[in-house]
């Protein structure tokens, strides 16, 4: 069979391979296996939500809705963002589309071919730049560094960027990192934007999992609302991953574009998990609040775990519910250390150059399980590693 030349350059998400293989291997050996790889939250949709959902059913909201998704999920979705960060999008600058991938992919695949620049974090989201390579776009990393906490560098930025660049993805706070833009950061990449002219996607999927800090969208700076394009979903904030519902704000000349594609792709959102979108975004809260404060209290268990480690050293993530430790102490490499921790201790976590090449050195674990289950991994790896260390690579 012959494919399209594109197909070979379209990447994919080790996440959900790491999972089915250790799924694979726990059924075989019959080890118990500590599932981290996977960036999933274990709770269970709110009861609110579910009942919103059952209700639309029960009401006939089972037919195709608008390209863009319903006009009372789109009013929603900005008043939710109004609430939440003072910036106000018209609803006709909102489409409503199954997970903010599908934001994502279209935009990229709307800005990107041959001759365009696009970049992107590194480590980041493997999706990025699997979509830019596909689109046939140049797919340039900025690099993300632990002396800055993993924070964006504008300065780096500004090297790298020229009169081919026509977009710029952001992800704050960072997926695999954990690393949150400041203000000074974000109003810095925006002024950047307006001189270079380039567009700005900001992957805010995570912005509500935020610790010890203040989260800040770049969003409050485009006041005329022509530069900047906000992602966001269900999946993490409201354990929704399975419910596949996300949507982006975006200019009004951007937002057609968007639902045309979607009317090439899937046609629209599933209609009574929209009506349930609502429930989500304006309900009672308290439950997401509640996962949050259980993220939290996560994220410093394995933190401090993981710096009792030999070999392994950790920063404190301010957001998301992932942990990046720096394992270059135990000479071993990143796809090396996993492949052992998953065969042997039946630990399963991401090599970090499952995020790009900049992820050499760490390891990805996903704080989104029990603490339970979080401690039979620490101890796994901990009792391991005297009897690993090796000559730092």
């Amino acid at each position: 069979m012959k494919f399209a030349d594109r197909m070979s350059r379209l990447g994919t998400e080790s996440a959900f391979e790491v999972l089915a293989r250790a799924q694979r291997l726990e059924k075989e050996t019959g080890m118990e296996y500590i599932h981290l790889m996977i960036g999933e939250p274990d709770f269970d949709t709110p009861k609110n939500i579910r009942d919103a959902a059952t209700l639309a059913l029960e009401d006939g909201f089972t037919h195709y809705t608008p390209a863009f998704g319903l006009p009372e999920t789109r009013e929603a979705i900005s008043e939710y963002y109004f609430k939440l960060r003072g910036v106000r999008y018209d609803p006709e600058q909102i489409v409503v589309t199954p997970g903010s991938k599908e934001i994502m992919f279209s935009l990229i695949m709307m800005l990107g071919e041959p001759g365009v620049e696009i970049v992107y974090p590194n480590p980041g989201y493997p999706i990025y730049k699997s979509v830019i390579d596909f689109s046939g776009a140049t797919a340039v990393p900025i690099a993300l560094k632990e002396e800055n906490q993993f924070r964006l560098d504008v300065d780096e930025l500004d090297r790298l960027t020229n009169s081919n660049t026509r977009l710029l993805i952001i992800n704050s706070p960072q997926n695999p990192t954990g690393g949150v833009l400041n203000r000074e950061d974000v109003e810095r990449i925006y002024k950047l934007a307006c001189e270079k002219d380039f567009l700005v996607m900001t992957d805010e999927v995570y912005s509500r999992i935020i610790y010890d800090t203040k989260f800040e969208t770049i969003s409050q700076f485009d006041e005329k609302q022509e530069r900047v394009i906000v992602t966001d979903g269900l999946s993490k904030v409201f354990a929704m991953c399975g419910w596949r519902v996300g949507w982006g704000l975006m200019p009004k000349s951007i937002a057609p574009g968007i639902a045309r594609l979607q009317t090439n792709i899937t046609s629209c959102a599933t209609s009574f998990i929209q009506k349930a979108t609502i429930e989500a975004l304006l309900g009672n809260q308290d439950e997401p609040k509640k996962m949050i404060a259980e993220f939290q209290r996560r994220r410093d268990f394995i933190v401090d775990g993981l710096n009792e480690i030999e070999g392994f050293s950790c920063l404190k993530p301010l957001g998301a519910f992932y942990v990046w430790p720096n394992i270059r102490e135990t000479g071993w490499t990143s796809g090396e250390l996993a492949e052992h921790f998953m065969t042997k201790l039946g630990v399963a976590g991401l090599a970090g150059t499952a995020f790009g090449s900049e992820g050499e050195g760490y390891l990805r674990f996903s704080y989104a399980n029990s603490i339970e289950n979080i401690e039979k991994a620490l101890v796994r790896m901990k009792k391991a590693m005297p009897n690993l260390i090796k000559e730092p690579v």
